[in-house]
Formats: structure tokens, C-alpha cells, sequence
């Protein structure tokens, strides 16, 4: 047993940083060191209970007794708590390894941490005894000594990132916010790694969400989302990302994704890969992955392949498929709302920075096949067209066909200004012929009504289209000028109806 010795009032050699005397520790265990704290290391409770979380420290082991007893009945039932396995893992539990006794000033434990200033001025029993007892597990002794080194010198010895994070886990559970921020501002200096940023991530739920922990957090999940944005790009080795950090990247609004039907494709891909069994696979999703999805941005054949898929419980995915609908089904200012309501809570509403606009489609069977397509542009994508370049939309089906939207900015060879571009494209490995009738409408802000600007039929084989260079017939500066006739709100409202008339 190790001892601080009264006669020397030096911490051992382990609190002091190898040894090292320092003037300030020295005057502070000269005048204050009043309280014995006896350290009681025990085994870590990780080794003797493998399913059981640990818990905090405790200056009352009756409380532990409790809790563990209750563990023990929950696993093994309550005959099964009295069988001689159980008794050897009350053993276990309770064996004192080794026990540490350390005389320290309780000013300056109380200065620095709420756990012992309510230790000793509780006015209770103990609050008035020389000798304390902690109980702490084996893992936790190095970086309980650091703590207590920081509470004398204010400075720690540790620098990597997983001493820093065992140490700021114990100044949380003593309450030393001193040295949370001290650990904190250490690890933000550290330059970022994959490891390093999991490891923030995987840290224990109460700690990540202290105050002072938040910016680390923040820190990690930004650099996890900045370095995988391309998914698709990443995505062999995202495979083998633990659950916190694919939570990172669903929680990013930057991914570089087509649509969010690639983000729901490589969850699933991950959830298959991780969890083989169909039972635990559904359980991460219902209560991990599901409301990290943006199934609003989905397109509809995405939507229709979600409910059939047996990897999610049908009951969460029903509800989820009938709200996205609902929110396609909405007004843009709306949207804006539920998007506003959703962002502190999975940001499900929320669009990406999706490579493809998604679209709303109707679609309609009778008197034939028939559908029509919504696509809203905000007015800075629009600029972003100028001066050549172009945005797209989702695919859609019609007439077992896929379309997109394509919108362009471009330079009128006859009257030589730029002007905005629309046209409606088909795939190119889609080879059979259709004869569509189709009509291009655009919301006026004046009526708040669609009109018409172009109509006609056309037979679309793989990889033609049909359109309409200077869409609106005026130069890119009318089109984009603040008094301009077709943005409301800031938002440009593009319908396109489109009937298959003929199909070969």
C-alpha cells in the first residue's frame, strides 16, 4: 500500500508528475492537507459483468451493493443470484486489488471540484471526518492521479488523445470543470484523425453532452462529414465505420450525395454488413439510423421500394413514408417550417446538398398514363447557372421510362445574351420508343397562378430531348432581376405535364 507520508506532505510520486516537487504543491499540503482519502481500487466492472455499463464512483458501497445485486438477478434470475458463480462474482466485484492512501487539503479539492466540496461541507458525518473512502475501478486509478495532480499544479503530463480522454472523464464524474476545459482545449490543438475523431464520438453519453464538451463533438463530426462527403466515393471503407461515426455523416447536411436515395442504400448496405442478424439489424435502425434518413428528398420509386424492404419494421417505415409524402405534398413556405422544426432533432426535414433537384411527381393511370412533375429552384441556384453550367433533376418514371429535368444557362446565338434554358431528357440506355405529350408551366408571382409557355408532343427514344432554349424569351438579366415576374419568395416554380400517347 502506498502512503503520502504527514512527516514529508508530499504526494506520491505518481500525483507529482514523476516526483518532481513543485513550490505551489508544497505550500498547499504545508498548511491544508487535513483529509486521508483512501483509494480502494477494485476491478474494473467491465471484466466481471461483460453487458453491464459501469457507473460512478461511490463514497457509499452500499449503493453499488444494490446495484449490482439487481444486475445480477436481471441476467441470472433470483435462484440463480444464490448459485456459487454468482457468489464468486460478488467476489470478484468487492476484492479490493490494492488500496491507495493519499493526504490531501480539502480547500484545495473543494476549490477546484463540486464532488468534494459537497463531500465536505454537507454538514453530514462524513463532511467531519479526517478519513475518506473511494471506491474507483482499476482503469480509472491513472487518471484519477491526474486529476489530482491538475487540482494542485493546474497542468497535466498526459497529451495524447486517449489519456486526455480518460482524464476528462474522471474530471467529469468529480466535477473539476477546470480541467474538462483544460483537456478540452488540448484536444481540439491535436490535428484530427479518423481514430481520434470515433474515440470523441464513442465518448460516454452525459459526458458528451456537458457544455464544454460540445465544440469536440462538433469538431469530430465535422471532420468525419468534411473527409467522407462522397460516400459513394468511400464507401468500401465506410463498411467497417462504427455506428457513431455513420450517425456523423447522416447528420451532415454536405454529403455529396445524387439523392437521398444513395444515403438510404448505403445504410442499408452498412446495417447488412454490421449485423448480419435480420432482428438485431432492424433494432439499429429503429432506434439508431431511421430518423437520421431524410425520406422527404427520397424519390417516390424509393419510397415504394422502402416499404417492402424487410430490413425495417413496416410499422416505423409506413409512418415515415406517409410524413414525406406529406411534406413533397406541401407549399415551399411550409416546408421552410417543418425543415425549421426538424433541425435540432435528426434534421429529417432538412434538404442535402443533393447533386440532383429532387421533384414531386402525381402521377395518374386513368384515361392514360399520365403524370406531373414540380420542380422548385431557389433563386441562388439559379445564379449559380451562370454563365454555362446546369442543374438536373431526380428521375422519374413514366410510361416504365425515366426522365429528368434539366435546366441550363446559356448564350442565345442570335441575340447574344445569356438566358435560362429547360428541357426534359431521357435516359440513354432506355431504347424503346414513346410519343409523350407534354407542357411546360411556370408559376407567375403576379397571378400566383401557372401558366403556360410551352406545349407539344415529341417521341423520345434512349438519350433524346425535348425543350426550349430561352425558356422565358428574355435576357438572363431580366430573368434574374429582383422585380423579376417568375420568383415568389425566392423560389422558381417549374410544372411539367407530361402523357404517354403512344408507347412501341
Amino acid at each position: 500500500m502506498n502512503t503520502i507520508n504527514n512527516n514529508t506532505n508530499l504526494v506520491e510520486s505518481s500525483i507529482v508528475n514523476g516526483g518532481s516537487e513543485d513550490a505551489d504543491l508544497r505550500f498547499a499540503f504545508d498548511f491544508f492537507s487535513d483529509k486521508i482519502i483512501q483509494l480502494e481500487i477494485m476491478k474494473d466492472l467491465i471484466d466481471v459483468f461483460p453487458n453491464v455499463e459501469s457507473c460512478s464512483t461511490s463514497v457509499d458501497p452500499n449503493s453499488r451493493n444494490k446495484r449490482r445485486r439487481e444486475d445480477i438477478q436481471k441476467d441470472n434470475g433470483d435462484e440463480a443470484a444464490n448459485s456459487p458463480d454468482v457468489a464468486d462474482y460478488h467476489m470478484d466485484l468487492f476484492t479490493v486489488l490494492k488500496v491507495r492512501t493519499l493526504h490531501v487539503s480539502s480547500a484545495v479539492l473543494a476549490g477546484k471540484s463540486m464532488f468534494f466540496y459537497k463531500l465536505f461541507s454537507n454538514g453530514m458525518r462524513e463532511s467531519q471526518q479526517t478519513h475518506v473512502t473511494l471506491r474507483i475501478e482499476a482503469s480509472e486509478e491513472a487518471p484519477i492521479m491526474e486529476l489530482l495532480n491538475f487540482m494542485y499544479r493546474s497542468s497535466l503530463s498526459a497529451t495524447s488523445p486517449p489519456n486526455l480522454l480518460d482524464i476528462l472523464m474522471a474530471a467529469d464524474k468529480f466535477e473539476v470543470a477546470s480541467c474538462m476545459r483544460y483537456c478540452i482545449r488540448v484536444l481540439l490543438s491535436i490535428p484530427m484523425t479518423v481514430e481520434s475523431a470515433l474515440l470523441y464520438l464513442e465518448l460516454p453519453f452525459n459526458v458528451r453532452k456537458a457544455n464544454v464538451v460540445r465544440p469536440l463533438i462538433i469538431a469530430a463530426k465535422q471532420y468525419l462529414a468534411t473527409r467522407y462527403k462522397n460516400i459513394t466515393k468511400h464507401q468500401e471503407e465506410l463498411m467497417g465505420l462504427p455506428i457513431a461515426g455513420v450517425v456523423a455523416l447522416l447528420s451532415s447536411d454536405e454529403l455529396q450525395v445524387a439523392s437521398e436515395d444513395v444515403v438510404f442504400d448505403f445504410v442499408l448496405k452498412w446495417a447488412r454488413t454490421q449485423y448480419p442478424s435480420l432482428e438485431e439489424r432492424r433494432e439499429i435502425f429503429r432506434s439508431k439510423l431511421i430518423h437520421f434518413i431524410r425520406f422527404p428528398y427520397m424519390t417516390c420509386d424509393k419510397l415504394r421500394t422502402v416499404l417492402t424492404c424487410n430490413d425495417v419494421d413496416h410499422r416505423v417505415t409506413s409512418k415515415l413514408v406517409f410524413d414525406a409524402l406529406y411534406f413533397k405534398n406541401e407549399v415551399p413556405h411550409v416546408q421552410k417550417i417543418l425543415a425549421a422544426k426538424s433541425a435540432s432533432t435528426g434534421r429529417r426535414f432538412v434538404e442535402r446538398s443533393y447533386k440532383y433537384r429532387p421533384v414531386k411527381v402525381v402521377e395518374f393511370e386513368l384515361p392514360h398514363q399520365h403524370c406531373v412533375v414540380y420542380l422548385n429552384l431557389k433563386r441562388e441556384e439559379c445564379a449559380n447557372l451562370f454563365p454555362s453550367s446546369r442543374i438536373c433533376s431526380q428521375d422519374f418514371h413514366l410510361g416504365g421510362q425515366r426522365f429528368f429535368l434539366s435546366a441550363h444557362c446559356n448564350m442565345n446565338q442570335r441575340s447574344f445574351y445569356h438566358c435560362f434554358d429547360l428541357f426534359l431528357c431521357m435516359h440513354e440506355k432506355d431504347s424503346s420508343n414513346i410519343t409523350i405529350g407534354y407542357k411546360f408551366d411556370v408559376r407567375s408571382r403576379s397571378s400566383l397562378e401557372y401558366i403556360n409557355k410551352h406545349k407539344g408532343n415529341f417521341v423520345f427514344t434512349g438519350g433524346r430531348a425535348v425543350g426550349y432554349r430561352n425558356f422565358f424569351g428574355i435576357p438572363w438579366t431580366s430573368f434574374m432581376a429582383e422585380d423579376s415576374l417568375f420568383f415568389i419568395n425566392g423560389i422558381l416554380h417549374l410544372r411539367v405535364e407530361l402523357s404517354v400517347l403512344e408507347q412501341s
